[in-house]
């Protein structure tokens, strides 16, 4: 079985994460991996942008600093066009606006989260909006304060932008259970996924997963089995669900595992096409085939680091 994860534009670069066995690491490295993951949500939605295909990419972030915020485009030559970070606020940048010359217009990326309310995770759940503009087009809406938004952008009368959600990113953190809330397709049901594992002291560990409670795979032998994917049904729709546990059972007490949760596509075609298979790698980078294929909405990736507390 082989896993090799090339996806999302050139923006993420310095974000890559590559899951590798424990003799190429140390604690230390591993501790520090675990520190910079902190709480980080990282969403990506094919738009439009002069009626080409794009990507925007949001990342929500939570520190002990406060809440912070970053927004990449990347254009259908995966060259990312432009990149505005706001750093973690307390007190200010709650609310704001930028404007960059690109591509012969003008994006507008507007912010409103002075109001905002929030889950566990650093994802503002209500109360806000982020709105990102092409010469007063709306390209990409979040949040359920529309109508604030669009008067800030100035645009004409409001339409739902035609952005398409297709892939996120989260680092999750437990024990025993690890838990994320989730949608397998854009404007999917939302739905609690529950990845159980127990490696403290056990001969012979078992991972199972849960979407609602429910238990949908189940993974006996996991040390022979640290490495796999198995298919599974969400909403009546085949999801391949890849995981690689081994930094759990053979790495140091910081390590963590990764699992990638991939609508639509069959994996056997998907991987079949690639000429470099490397099972120690599952990694985010980019990757025109795969692109290609979330740009068609043919499918839906959610990838997640799983950080165990000790």
């Amino acid at each position: 079985m082989v896993i090799i994860m090339k996806d999302f534009p050139s923006c993420f670069g310095e974000n890559g994460v590559q899951v590798a066995d424990s003799s190429s690491s140390s604690s230390s490295s591993s501790s520090s991996a675990a520190k910079a993951a902190q709480n980080l949500v990282t969403c990506v939605y094919q738009c439009k942008l002069h009626g080409r295909s794009c990507l925007i990419t949001v990342t929500w972030t939570k520190s002990l600093m406060g809440q912070g915020l970053s927004v990449a485009i990347d254009d259908s030559a995966n060259q990312c066009l432009c990149k505005v970070d706001i750093k973690p606020w307390l007190f200010s940048k709650r609310k704001g606006s930028k404007i960059l010359e690109v591509d012969s217009g003008k994006i507008d990326i507007c912010w409103d989260l002075s109001n905002a309310r929030f889950g566990s995770g650093p994802e503002p759940v209500e109360g806000f909006y982020l709105a990102v503009a092409f010469d007063q087009e709306m390209m990409l809406l979040l949040g359920d304060l529309k109508k604030e938004a669009y008067k800030k952008i100035d645009t004409s009368a409001p339409v739902n932008s035609d952005a398409i959600f297709i892939a996120k990113r989260e680092h999750i953190f437990g024990k025993k259970f690890y838990g994320a809330k989730a949608q397998f397709c854009d404007k999917g049901q939302m739905h609690d996924v529950i990845i159980e594992c127990d490696t403290v002291d056990l001969k012979d560990p078992c991972l199972v997963i849960r979407i609602d409670s429910k238990t949908v795979m189940q993974v006996k032998r996991l040390k022979w089995k640290f490495r796999g994917n198995h298919t599974i049904l969400v909403d009546g729709l085949p999801v391949e669900v890849f995981w690689d546990v081994h930094n759990w059972l053979f790495g140091n007490a910081m390590g963590n595992a990764v699992f990638m949760f991939q609508t639509c596509l069959s994996a056997e075609k998907l991987w079949a096409s690639q000429s470099i298979f490397d099972p120690s790698v599952l990694t985010w980078s980019s990757s025109q085939k795969f692109r290609d294929h979330q740009v068609q909405g043919h499918g839906f990736s959610l990838i997640l680091y799983a950080w165990k507390h000790e």
